[in-house]
């Protein structure tokens, strides 16, 4: 019998099915592995011997689950009814700070950070349960800064050393008079004075815009932050007018306009010249469509040509209507009141189109509008018994604008958090459902 002295080396081979199947395997453990330590990252701090439980609402927690162990089931749906009428415990979100203080094992304090703006206390009494929504306590310095635009707001923004949220803030008030994608030039200014917060010691970023200036092509706007007597705060120019007006002056964030009003445009798809009595605003599909005025809306349906369409009325004549839409807002449906700036829809590409955009149409009393060419009248101006106090307001305010150096902090107190409408209301409203930091992101690219 022959011997092979030298036999073939015996190599370690993977089968070819099986190297895909490792590879998964491999990325199952390293998210297992990153989904464990993430999980202890979130776990509540148990502080001064089990007093205090600090923590962050994680995914599927709810209200049971966080006090079950401190109270019976018929005491949480007890809890739960009370609460509805101050904030509902439905709606904790994921990622907001709580604490949880007991007494020798016994609840004495659940505190929840709503907002930046509001937390919700509860505490125990005779009757059950003390409920209250309350404004968190900052001190609050106001801080004069300004920038000068050379790409974009954002750019000019975080040049400074502010915050994202100072651009977005800019852009809600003078949403109005400025397209902030359309508009912009490098060259164009501004000059802000903004309230900075602390909580603790520590920078809690910004609090309201409390007045600013804003240079457009050699036209400056002017807004200082006035609460008219009982009437809701808001903005105003200096001379008492209101700067929010009966249509913003686009529907989207960003965007920009691929096809003009005309009544004679050949249509990209069908090569037919017909009446284009719109704008068309093109953006990437899911982007936000807000509503450019109060209204009722009058149809949301698919229309055709025109895709996924809604139609809203609103006072004096004027109807507008957003045609090949993705998607319609939440609870859009005939027959809903929308508020100004609220989403109605988001881009899409559905009907007869050639790509994701927004078909954006306005009519007055039946007869097709430019909205590239409508002027827009004012809110209600300052009134007259109020109207002394603001001139003074606007003089104090003057005088930082214009005698500013960057980041001059100017003066201090203790007060509650303001109320921070841009994160709901004019226009930003606030945020996208499913994920409200996708429609912020979005802006931040076009300012």
């Amino acid at each position: 019998m022959n011997t092979d002295l030298n036999p073939p080396k015996k190599y370690f081979r993977i089968r070819s099915w099986r190297l895909p199947v490792l590879i998964i395997v491999c990325l199952a453990g390293a998210g297992l592995l990153a989904g464990i330590l993430m999980k202890e990252k979130t776990q509540p701090e148990i502080s001064e011997g089990d007093k205090t439980i600090r923590g962050l609402i994680r995914r599927g927690d709810t209200i049971s689950s966080l006090l079950g162990t401190v109270f019976s089931p018929q005491e949480i749906n007890e809890l739960i009814r009370q609460c509805r009428d101050v904030y509902p415990l439905t709606k904790i979100s994921v990622g907001q700070p709580y604490n949880l203080s007991l007494n020798a094992g016994n609840f004495k304090r659940f505190v929840y950070e709503i907002d930046s703006s509001d937390q919700l206390t509860i505490c125990r009494n005779e009757n059950g349960f003390s409920i209250s929504r309350e404004p968190i306590s900052y001190t609050v310095e106001q801080a004069a800064v300004n920038g000068t635009i050379e790409s974009s707001l954002f750019q000019a923004i975080v040049d400074i050393g502010e915050s994202e949220g100072l651009a977005i803030q800019l852009a809600d008030i003078f949403a109005w008079d400025i397209d902030f994608f359309q508009d912009i030039r490098a060259g164009d200014s501004f000059e802000v004075v903004v309230e900075k917060r602390y909580r603790e010691g520590l920078p809690s970023g910004n609090g309201r815009i409390l007045a600013a200036s804003f240079t457009v092509q050699d036209q400056t706007y002017r807004a200082f932050y006035y609460q008219d007597g009982d009437q809701t705060p808001g903005y105003y120019d200096e001379n008492g007018r209101s700067v929010r007006k009966a249509f913003l002056k686009a529907p989207l964030s960003f965007s920009r306009i691929s096809s003009g009003f005309s009544m004679s445009r050949r249509h990209p798809v069908t090569n037919r010249v017909k009446a284009h009595p719109a704008i068309d605003y093109a953006a990437p599909t899911g982007t936000p469509i807000k509503t450019v005025g109060d209204g009722t809306v009058i149809f949301a349906a698919y229309k055709g040509y025109n895709g996924n369409c809604v139609k809203v009325r609103h006072p004096n004549g004027w109807i507008t209507m957003y045609n090949h839409l993705s998607r319609f807002g939440k609870n859009i449906q005939a027959g809903r009141k929308v508020q100004q700036g609220q989403t109605i829809g988001y881009v899409g590409s559905t009907g007869l189109s050639t790509g994701p955009h927004l078909d954006f149409r306005m009519y007055r009393d039946g007869k097709p509008v430019n909205p590239l060419t409508v002027k827009s009248p004012p809110a209600v101006p300052i009134s007259a018994v109020n109207m002394a106090d603001f001139k003074a307001l606007v003089a104090d305010r003057l005088a930082l604008l214009d005698n500013q150096s960057p980041q001059t902090t100017t003066k201090a107190a203790l007060v509650p958090a303001p109320a921070r409408k841009w994160d709901i209301g004019a226009s930003l409203t606030r945020f996208l459902e499913k994920d409200p930091a996708a429609e912020t992101n979005s802006r931040l690219q076009a300012l």
